[in-house]
């Protein structure tokens, strides 16, 4: 039997797919590669000594997708497969409602199909929009600020609805925070599209060079420094994270939600500071508009993640510091190997 893995060579599916190879178990991996590369797969393969199974296809390609359950034996899916900027789900909507909820829905349909009741799913904080207080617990309110967190939205309560029609499948939510950091190896890591939507990344390129410096949106939100809180998480404890969750799907049915963050919150600042502590790199950064939508402050009550699935996190900042300059450093361009590295 196989765990199928949706968006596999995405940042946070390679390392999902590197500590399930780590456990013992067969994977298959299907990607259209729309904000991954294929380079990722083979270091998977290098880091783990282990091949597997890869189709290239697009989830909305149900014949496609269909083929993968007919040639396969599979036990349990998880679905990281997406489109995943807030910016730019604001400029396409359309898109990302097809992508995000259509696809999500072919599979679910196959996988009921072939009789694969064992789901989780890659959901986001986003779906709590702009909380009221910290620490977030998995019962506050539900909201999106942006049509990205609506589609993360909409599916956990399609997923809802799917286990109330039947009881049989087994579904685990995982709410992400911020996830950072990168493989100790320095083989895998976030290699994202243009210049980055997230923090981690946005730091690391101005250390290499790919940057000329850090925008660091607002300063005057009532916290210590005036940079927004968030919740920061190595990716490798969120690749353990699902792991966890799939243990307890394979052996219960239900839904549950949980979230996957420290329970820890740091400034923009902070991390910066971090950051040239843990590398010796300094980080010239400006100041510029807070973003319309973005909260002061947000972080974990990762309490249920620990009781129920007897996982938390592991790593600290300074080693997710490390390791995110550690795989940028040896990979300015990410995945692409060039031959001269010119800075712009």
């Amino acid at each position: 039997m196989a765990i199928l893995v949706t968006g596999g060579a995405g940042y946070i599916g390679s390392h999902t797919c590197v500590e399930l190879l780590n456990e013992g178990q067969e994977i298959i991996v299907v990607d259209n590669f729309s904000n991954s590369k294929p380079e990722a797969l083979k270091r998977i393969s290098e880091i783990t000594g282990r091949q597997f199974k890869f189709y290239e296809l697009d989830l909305l390609n149900e014949v496609q997708l269909e083929k993968v359950f007919m040639e396969n034996e599979i036990d349990a899916a998880i679905h990281f497969a997406g489109l995943k900027s807030v910016g730019e789900s604001v400029t396409i909507p359309l898109r990302y409602y097809q992508t995000n909820i259509t696809s999500t829905v072919i599979l679910c349909e196959i996988m009921k199909k072939y009789e694969v009741r064992n789901l989780v799913f890659s959901s986001s904080a986003t779906v709590y929009g702009m909380p009221e207080r910290c620490p977030i617990s998995e019962e506050f309110p539900l909201s999106a600020l942006n049509p990205y967190g609506r589609t993360k939205l909409m599916i956990e309560e399609i997923l809802q609805d799917l286990h109330k029609s039947d009881s049989g499948w087994s579904i685990s939510l995982l709410r992400y925070f911020n996830p950072v950091g990168a493989h100790k190896s320095g083989l895998i890591g976030e290699d994202p599209n243009g210049i980055p939507n997230n923090l981690m990344p946005y730091i690391s390129q101005v250390g290499v060079g790919k940057l000329e410096y850090l925008n660091v949106f607002g300063n005057e939100y009532p916290t210590l420094d005036g940079t927004g809180i968030r919740d920061y998480i190595h990716v490798v404890d969120l690749a353990m994270g699902h792991l966890k969750a799939l243990k307890k799907i394979l052996t219960s049915t239900g839904i549950e939600a949980y979230n996957l963050g420290t329970g820890n919150g740091y400034s923009v600042l902070e991390m910066v500071d971090a950051f040239e502590k843990a590398t010796g790199v300094p980080i010239p950064y400006k100041i510029v508009e807070a973003r319309a939508g973005d909260a002061a402050i947000c972080y974990a009550d990762p309490t249920k993640a620990k009781k129920e699935l007897g996982w938390e996190a592991k790593f600290g900042v300074e080693e997710m510091c490390a390791d995110s300059w550690k795989w940028q450093s040896l990979n300015p361009y990410g995945y692409e190997i060039k031959k001269k590295f010119i800075q712009v």
